[in-house]
């Protein structure tokens, strides 16, 4: 119907008044835009942050620019950063050598072939960046979708006739906020990881180690441990991270897939997102940027995504819980081993801003429950069948513990080493199929 077409008037008034805001004569402070949005406020972070917003105006895809998430990462991690030294290369390259020696008696996973690669906090960035990006990316679209949803369904017949060309502006607006965000996370985690794998998950490409020198002195500084002990055991934590990752290529896809999962579920509280409307005042956001950083504008998950998350706090939890039983084994003879490994779980259980942050942002909790529990677990498996059955588990997802296994291992050793006891049904079914064989009526099934 006529009245249904697209108002070239409106929607053009509708994308002057964006550009308006963008420059900064919308009546809106861009220092507050970006205390809203969870950006730091400082005027070289501001003149990036309006310029970035100018160019996703002028976007007609209507997806996020993840290259600015690239950029405002490496300038946060560029910040404080500095040089790798001679003597931390020699330290860390001998580190790595003995480490292999030590993993080899510890997991029958082959080594990748390759030492640790030495990285500044601006290269971790960088290299683990395309990661974060399929991690963020579906979360990112989903609230994209939600909030230009619910702008269309809230609005009158003739203000949708102006959005319905302004849609994916939105959603290039948002979706590099979005993605600033993302990036300014991203280079706080680069302030606080001492290798690749130090976040559980498969972040760099085909089983790549890596340690950042500056990160591992810093977390040494605390610690009256000998300097060359911590340089060793957190080689051997990394190496057994990129292990893990190289043999079973399929962890990647698994947990992006059930992050997908978990994103398509995403939508909008429209009723706090009124609260907000009516009550926001420009000169003082701090009730959006609470809104925006702690999650409420979500509201609670629904069963799949339940369920979504609950397997990717599994998949971390025995991640992690590997690396954790594979360490302790290699480094039984490292005379502080046990002391750095408290500190790690310490350092594991309090997390940081920078993990806050991103749980909020994407849904994603770094620190998985049970951990202690997943560790454990792959212990006892390697003290009832070795360690050549317990890391074969690895091959496939079909053949990984569970939760339920994770907090009552007795069952799957049990299944591994073939002295499960047989079930009713189990039992029923093999006299059934004997009598069917011998051409016999198969017995009734047992009473309980």
């Amino acid at each position: 119907m006529a009245e249904d077409a697209p108002n070239p008037e409106s929607e053009n008034e509708f994308l002057r008044m964006l550009g308006e805001l963008l420059s900064g004569s919308g009546g809106i402070d861009p220092a507050q835009l970006a205390g809203a949005a969870g950006l730091p406020n400082d005027p070289a972070s501001l003149a990036a942050l309006m310029a970035q917003l100018q160019v996703a105006l002028n976007q007609s895809d209507g997806g996020a620019n993840w290259t600015v998430a690239t950029t405002q990462g490496e300038q946060r991690a560029a910040a404080h950063e500095r040089a790798i030294t001679d003597a931390e290369r020699a330290e860390l390259s001998q580190a790595a050598q003995l480490a292999e020696l030590w993993l080899d008696e510890a997991t029958e996973l082959a080594t990748t072939g390759s030492a640790p690669k030495l990285m500044t906090r601006r290269q971790w960035v960088t290299a683990t960046m395309p990661v974060w990006q399929s991690i963020a990316e579906p979360v990112s679209s989903s609230i994209a979708d939600a909030l230009v949803r619910v702008m269309n369904e809230q609005s009158s017949s003739e203000m949708q006739s102006a959005l319905s060309g302004a849609g994916s502006f939105m959603r290039s607006i948002g979706g590099t906020l979005f993605a600033m965000q993302l990036g300014h996370v991203v280079g706080q985690l680069a302030d606080e990881v001492v290798s690749g794998g130090d976040i559980g998950l498969p972040l760099l490409e085909g089983g790549q180690s890596a340690l950042l020198p500056q990160n591992i002195a810093r977390f040494g500084e605390q610690l009256e441990i000998p300097r060359d002990q911590i340089s060793l055991y957190l080689s051997i934590r990394e190496l057994a991270h990129a292990r893990l990752f190289r043999h079973a290529r399929w962890l990647q896809l698994e947990f992006l897939s059930s992050l997908t999962e978990f994103a398509r579920g995403v939508h909008i509280d429209m009723s706090r997102l009124e609260e907000l409307a009516e009550s926001f005042d420009p000169s003082n956001p701090d009730d959006l940027r609470r809104a925006l950083s702690d999650g409420s504008l979500i509201p609670p998950k629904t069963e799949s995504q339940r369920a979504a998350l609950a397997r990717m706090e599994t998949t971390l939890a025995l991640i992690e819980g590997w690396v954790d039983s594979v360490t302790a084994t290699a480094t039984h003879r490292l005379p502080s081993g046990s002391a750095i490994a408290e500190t790690i779980r310490r350092r594991r259980a309090s997390g940081g801003p920078a993990e806050s942050a991103l749980s909020a942002l994407v849904g994603l909790e770094l620190r998985p429950r049970l951990l202690r529990e997943a560790a454990a677990m792959w212990t006892t498996i390697g003290e009832h069948v070795g360690a050549a059955n317990r890391d074969a588990l690895w091959s496939h997802p079909d053949t990984m513990p569970t939760a339920a296994d994770i907090a009552d291992p007795s069952g799957l050793v049990a299944r591994l080493t073939g002295t499960a006891t047989p079930s009713q049904d189990d039992l029923d079914f093999d006299a059934a199929l004997e009598a069917l064989l011998r051409g016999e009526t198969p017995p009734a099934p047992a009473e309980d």
